[in-house]
């Protein structure tokens, strides 16, 4: 699969100074943290799922989650069990190559007890999901991933949630958090990504965010997440890929603040009604905290419909300045700054030096825009009209 394949490929070889480059399932897991974009949640006991994993496929969505946690009742874990291995089963059948697929469980039982019903279907699993993670709860899950890859003969890869009050409270975060670090610096080669939930992590106090207010402006979230990346998102070799939290909205009620995008970016590109469906479906606010995922060291989002991934998307492109940057940087391997090709800001070899080589990463999944390209041109493309 490859990001924005979905675009007609003359359009893209205007989109793109470096076209996005093809990955799958196999792929070194470096390139598949940073390849999983928006990744679409979907409550594993929908009818439809077949069909919708293969619709989100068309969309560009590349990486999904059959959940059988929260997104269903207590009551429907059996229903939903079954109905995620006969989905999956259809999907098989299909023979077409469906997006990275994860199933999210609610316990270590579950992964061995799937890893036998699925049966070849398990070829199509990239991997679990655990809620809740925490250093005590979470060894077994780990382990029960591992058990499950030796029985299917696939690897299979596990993406943690911090999401526990645990991992909230001040008093015992810290703490959690160093003994989730080292648990799951013992099971690198397994680990995909770290994802957050910032759902669970509003829950401790009573709150949800609303639409207008991206999840940094709740101040106590906002601290965990903090606190998550600098002990687990870290650029020395310890740390994972943190993915950003839910994006939960999908349609507007009565706005309390302006809408968060400029005209000015949408006017030059002639695209206004764009801009203003954006803001009828609250996308806006999921932009702008892409935007501050960005800036905070986070890759990725969760979201929960299929019109939030082109908007991720777009903004996961590398820029022509970003990339420009980013080379001269990677080339001056004795240090020293310089100022950059655009001319207005200075580069830094040492201590930019990580910056630009993340930015390689995701400039090889989803590519780099051409010079003159903007977001809202990225956007229109990948389904934003």
């Amino acid at each position: 699969m490859r990001h924005f394949d979905h675009v007609d490929p003359a359009l893209r070889k205007h989109l793109f100074h470096r076209q996005p480059r093809a990955f799958d399932r196999h792929d070194d897991r470096a390139v598949l943290a940073v390849a999983l974009g928006a990744t679409l949640y979907s409550p594993a006991i929908r009818p439809t799922l077949a069909a919708d994993v293969a619709k989100a496929a068309r969309r560009g969505v590349t990486s999904m989650v059959l959940c059988l946690e929260d997104a269903i009742s207590d009551e429907e874990v059996p229903a939903a069990e079954a109905n995620l291995v006969a989905q999956l089963e259809r999907v098989r059948a299909g023979g077409q190559e469906p997006p990275l697929l994860f199933v999210r469980v609610r316990a270590a039982e579950q992964i061995r007890d799937l890893a036998v019903r699925l049966g070849g279907a398990a070829e199509l699993v990239t991997g679990f999901v655990l809620p809740k993670f925490t250093a005590q709860a979470g060894g077994e899950a780990l382990e029960a991933v591992a058990e499950a890859a030796d029985r299917t003969g696939h690897r299979l890869l596990a993406m943690p949630v911090i999401e526990s009050h645990q991992a909230v409270y001040r008093e015992t975060r810290s703490e959690l958090l160093q003994d989730v670090a080292r648990l799951l610096a013992k099971h690198r080669e397994r680990v995909l990504a770290v994802r957050i939930g910032a759902t669970d992590m509003s829950a401790a106090y009573g709150l949800r965010r609303p639409p207008d207010l991206s999840i940094y402006d709740i101040h106590p979230v906002a601290g965990a997440i903090s606190e998550v990346v600098n002990i687990l998102g870290r650029a020395d070799g310890t740390g994972f890929v943190v993915t950003g939290p839910v994006w939960e909205y999908f349609s507007a009620g009565e706005r309390m603040f302006k809408p968060q995008l400029r005209q000015s970016p949408f006017e030059r590109q002639h695209a206004a009604p764009l801009r203003e469906r954006l803001i009828t479906s609250d996308l806006d606010g999921l932009i702008r905290e892409v935007h501050l995922d960005k800036a905070n060291g986070l890759i990725g989002k969760t979201v929960i419909h299929p019109s939030h991934v082109a908007a991720v998307h777009a903004l996961s492109v590398v820029t022509h300045e970003e990339y420009c940057d980013a080379s001269d940087i990677l080339g001056e391997a004795g240090g020293g700054a310089m100022a950059s090709v655009y001319a207005n800001k200075m580069n830094e070899a040492k201590p930019h030096r990580a910056w630009a080589e993340r930015l390689m990463l995701r400039a090889r999944v989803f590519g780099v825009a051409a010079e003159g390209v903007t977001f809202v041109e990225l956007l229109d493309a990948a389904g934003g009209r």
